[in-house]
């Protein structure tokens, strides 16, 4: 690695961290009804909003089956609506270049997309939806769908706060829904949004415009709102994009500058979750050895994926065509990637989105190096490398558990987890979440993979083919949204497939943590003892990896085998081979 490239790793994870400390107290305060400076601005506007909901509505407190029931009928009336615009794109306003309906099958598959966070797309958003479609199905849900991860983290807070025993409720769904747009989404993206735009990035109502060529001739090239666009997909963890080259487009994302800004949005909300849980439940050191693992193993996700790219394709290295990073040249795997960029902030860029699991990319994942795709593919599988908005510390709370019941077995001692014991009940559960995650990936992988219709949207065979659609679903289970972009997702199998993926993925663990922390909430806290096992030293957070590493990361390990081993390992066999002939 060069010394350029670790500097680069260094600060933006040093900026990023230490943003998150007092974003992280900030969103204490606020879901613990404590005051805030931006209170006196904001309050107006929440009550506006609650009188709109109706107050009874918003003042009742649920317990985990309400506010899992009240998500879910939210969650499907949006859903609904944006599958009607798209359906009708071409007959409602906001039109300018007469787009015609979206299809059917792809008018569902975006729908389950964006509604779950997902934000995969099988279109070219500036070849086929309009301004309306952009903003009302597209920039909308990007709010909605990022509160909803983000609510649920919250309630699951509740549940393991101290004060919350005997059957203590969880809260008020839109309640909390509300405060986290206006308190959490709404200014962040009010102020940084004239950032992008400075930048380069458009914010316009006009359809397209026409550039006159130096060589003679014209070019359309499409234009709208993008520039707030940008902000709540980075800021959401969302993904997706106004183009189909997302943030590798210079509209989208213009300058390195930007392109920083944006890999901080991403990071910034996702790593203060961890303070906040820290100070919810009255354990911060507890939350310091969460954001420690979490953070150790971005840090490895980064210098692998930097790595593997900077040493470039050794097949081409062999015959002189590439060099490795270093010596002032840019070296290294260039294929697929913008050189305003260059590999260090191309690399970072793509494996901190699938970390956080925002899925937005700024090169081609399917021209990297089969160590650098994969560490993308590792990250979604594991889904829990601080994640997107709050399902990404949701499941590392539920490897968690399993870490508190492995152990507790181990040494003899009750499995508690900060003063509440976990029984059979939330095991059930945390495996019901857990199995859930590769059931869907591997099964309609497998079955792609043998059925013509699924082989046919290949771009590639051999190994690189599999990975092709192994990280099709897994982008959807994880509701990640990026590709490998060799393959061709708009066909009714996939977009069927990939949609039921991100719905199951999305809801199906959603409930069953909500259910998790129902149970947890009505348990009485036990009194610490000398037999209770202590969740927040260094030694339970090396345990706590391990269970990350045994229970998930091998859950994957054949496909991985199958897949990007098997194609890194085919690599250097062909360059020895090639050695051997020459």
């Amino acid at each position: 690695m060069s010394q350029a490239a670790f500097w680069q790793i260094v600060l933006e994870l040093l900026a990023a961290g230490a943003l998150s400390v007092p974003f992280g107290h900030y969103l204490a305060r606020v879901f613990q009804d404590q005051k805030t400076l931006l209170d006196p601005i904001l309050d107006p506007v929440d009550d506006l909003i609650y009188r709109l909901i109706g107050r009874d509505v918003v003042s009742q407190a649920m317990d985990w089956k309400g506010y899992a029931v009240n998500m879910l009928l939210a969650n499907l009336l949006m859903g609904l609506l944006i599958y009607v615009i798209l359906s009708w794109q071409g007959h409602l306003p906001g039109n300018p270049l007469h787009f015609p309906d979206v299809d059917p099958f792809l008018a569902f598959n975006t729908a389950a997309s964006f509604i779950t966070n997902t934000n995969w797309q099988n279109y070219g958003g500036g070849a086929t939806l309009s301004l309306f479609s952009q903003m009302a199905a597209i920039t909308f849900p990007m709010f909605t769908s990022a509160a909803t991860g983000f609510v649920v983290a919250i309630a699951f807070f509740r549940a393991l706060a101290p004060a919350r025993d005997k059957g203590y409720k969880l809260g008020n769904f839109y309640r909390d829904f509300v405060r986290v747009l206006t308190r959490v989404f709404l200014l962040p993206c009010l102020f940084i949004t004239p950032i992008l735009v400075w930048a380069g990035s458009p914010e316009t109502l006009t359809g397209m415009v026409t550039a006159h060529l130096i060589q003679g001739g014209v070019q359309h090239i499409p234009m709208g709102p993008v520039a707030d666009l940008e902000v709540i997909k980075h800021f959401g963890t969302n993904g997706g994009g106004f183009f189909n080259a997302n943030s590798a487009h210079p509209f989208e994302n213009p300058t390195p500058l930007s392109n920083i800004i944006e890999t901080l949005l991403m990071m910034v909300t996702p790593m203060a979750l961890v303070i906040t849980f820290g100070r919810m439940v009255g354990n911060r050191k507890l939350a310091r050895v969460m954001y420690s693992i979490m953070a150790s193993m971005l840090v490895v996700a980064l210098f692998i994926a930097v790595i593997a790219e900077q040493r470039g394709t050794p097949l081409l290295a062999h015959v002189g065509l590439m060099q490795h990073a270093g010596g002032g040249q840019m070296g290294g795997n260039m294929v697929g990637k913008e050189v305003r960029f260059g590999i260090t902030q191309s690399a970072i860029f793509d494996t901190v989105s699938t970390a956080f699991t925002t899925g937005a990319v700024n090169s081609t994942l399917d021209s990297y190096t089969p160590l650098g795709g994969m560490v993308s593919l590792v990250q979604m599988m594991l889904n829990c490398v601080f994640g997107g908005k709050g399902v990404g510390v949701l499941n590392f709370l539920m490897y968690g558990v399993f870490a508190v019941f492995i152990a507790g077995l181990m040494v003899g001692r009750t499995p508690e987890f900060l003063g509440k014991k976990i029984e059979k009940r939330e095991i059930v559960l945390a495996s019901l979440a857990l199995l859930i995650h590769p059931l869907i990936i591997l099964i309609p992988t497998a079955w792609s993979l043998m059925a013509p219709y699924g082989a046919h949207s290949l771009g590639n065979s051999g190994s690189h083919g599999l990975s092709e659609v192994l990280y099709a679903f897994t982008s959807a289970a994880a509701n990640n949204g990026s590709a490998f972009a060799g393959l061709n997702g708009n066909t009714p199998w996939y977009n069927v497939s990939l949609g039921l993926v991100m719905l199951f993925g999305r809801y199906a663990s959603i409930i069953f943590m909500l259910a998790i922390a129902g149970s947890l909430a009505a348990k009485p806290s036990v009194q610490e003892t000398i037999g209770t096992l202590k969740t927040d030293t260094a030694l339970f957070g090396g345990f706590w990896f391990a269970t990350i590493v045994v229970v998930g990361a091998l859950t994957f390990f054949p496909g991985l085998v199958l897949g990007p081993i098997a194609e890194f390992f085919a690599l250097y066999a062909h360059h020895a081979l090639f050695g051997v002939v020459r």
